[in-house]
């Protein structure tokens, strides 16, 4: 789930360095005898790279002594276009092998906690899981497209141990608890980070608000590990539970009380919207327009527009798709802008300033409706876009012809 481009230099070098060393690249059939096989999950960070977490499978060779981490969270940091890949969704990320201690080294250094789940496979189950991992981490295998929701590093885990159990898994999803979307799980974990929940809910477009059925949300480790301890092995003996141990890695006390942030969107939009009306209103009474205001409002709402195009027609992201954010941020704001810096009293200007009501207000109806959830922070966004295109549509030439004999 972690972004590896956020690794600590620390990190990089040891991954690098035992990416080189050939004994720990593989662990020999010859040798595979005994071995103890769990799942590592690792709580979020206070990062937006760390926020959802991490999983991570161990295996401990009880012969040989080797205790291996195997990580379906790593990239290619010498990709040619490294950055533009990234964005575009266009980077492979793969299986990286290491060792457990190196593993927790970054966990202990930025104090997050850490739990295991040992797994009670027969000899034979975990000798089967062991060769996929060989298998998964050959030259030719160990890259994958990344994808955040459907093909990461907590659903490769789940794929992995379905393919190696087949039908005598079962996960005994629970049938009693509320519907989500894939927006409301996020949502529990970027809620603490108002700014980067504000920018996820603007770039996610309307494809991740139908909802996740049980399966689908093991994307999650935290999401995964609830999985694990209620999935049970049946077929080869009585019934058992997956997990045959729990044990606490890291536990670090939580040292963060709540606090107020004055400078979350909520706040900060909300005083601009004020602000914004006050100035309408004095522009009202004073037969000014103000429209300096309006020239950086719409730059900024046609620059946002723009990348909403970008990420939903130009990458592979299949997650930026359908995103109605488009109808208010929308790129055409930048003509409008223009306009009303070189030629304010231009035709086309009323036209797309009666656009851009419309659009808002239809991106009002889709979200009441339910077709999208939007960030709640952007509802005084709209309003004073309302507020500003109601005001120059209907004040534009009058207005502006009392400038010019003033």
């Amino acid at each position: 789930m972690e972004h590896p481009f956020h690794l600590s230099f620390a990190r990089l070098f040891i991954y690098i360095s035992l990416t080189l060393f050939v004994g720990l690249t593989s662990i020999p059939d010859s040798e595979a005898q005994r071995f103890k096989i769990s799942l590592l999950t690792c709580d979020p960070g206070d990062e937006l790279y760390s926020t959802f977490g991490h999983s991570a499978i161990r295996v401990r060779d009880l012969d040989s002594g080797r205790d291996l981490v195997f990580n379906y969270g790593t990239f290619d940091f010498n990709t040619p276009f490294f950055y533009v890949k990234f964005i575009r969704r266009t980077l492979d990320y793969q299986l990286s092998l290491t060792t457990t201690e190196n593993f927790l080294y970054e966990y202990d250094y930025f104090k997050r906690n850490v739990r295991e789940q040992e797994l009670a496979l027969s000899e034979a189950q975990a000798r089967d899981l062991v060769a996929f991992l060989q298998n998964n981490y050959r030259p030719e295998n160990r890259s994958y497209r990344y994808d955040f929701f459907f093909d990461n590093c907590s659903t490769r885990i789940r794929e992995m141990l379905e393919t190696v159990l087949g039908s005598s898994l079962k996960w005994n999803h629970p049938t009693d608890v509320p519907s989500k979307s894939f927006r409301n799980i996020i949502d529990e974990y970027v809620y603490p980070l108002p700014w980067s929940d504000l920018g996820i809910d603007l770039a996610l477009g309307a494809v991740i608000d139908r909802t996740a059925n049980e399966n689908e949300k093991l994307f999650l480790p935290d999401y995964l590990e609830a999985a694990f301890q209620r999935a049970t092995i049946i077929g080869d003996g009585p019934e058992r539970a997956l997990v045959a141990e729990n044990h606490t890695v890291y536990d670090f006390p939580d040292t963060e009380g709540q606090q107020w942030d004055f400078s979350s969107p909520y706040l900060v939009f909300w005083a601009l919207a004020i602000i914004v009306g006050l100035i309408t209103f004095f522009g009202f009474r004073n037969k000014r327009l103000y429209y300096g205001l309006d020239i950086g409002i719409f730059t900024i709402l046609g620059l946002l527009g723009l990348l909403v195009v970008f990420l939903w027609f130009f990458t592979e992201h299949s997650q930026t798709k359908y995103n109605w954010n488009l109808l208010w941020a929308f790129p055409l704001h930048l003509i409008v802008a223009w306009y009303l810096l070189v030629k304010p009293l231009h035709p086309l200007v009323k036209k797309l300033l009666l656009t851009s009501m419309i659009l808002t207000d239809l991106a009002l109806v889709i979200w009441i409706l339910g077709f999208q959830s939007f960030h709640p922070s952007i509802l005084p966004l709209l309003l004073i876009i309302l507020l500003r295109t109601n005001f120059l549509y209907y004040n534009l030439k009058a207005f502006i012809g009392l400038d010019k004999r003033r």
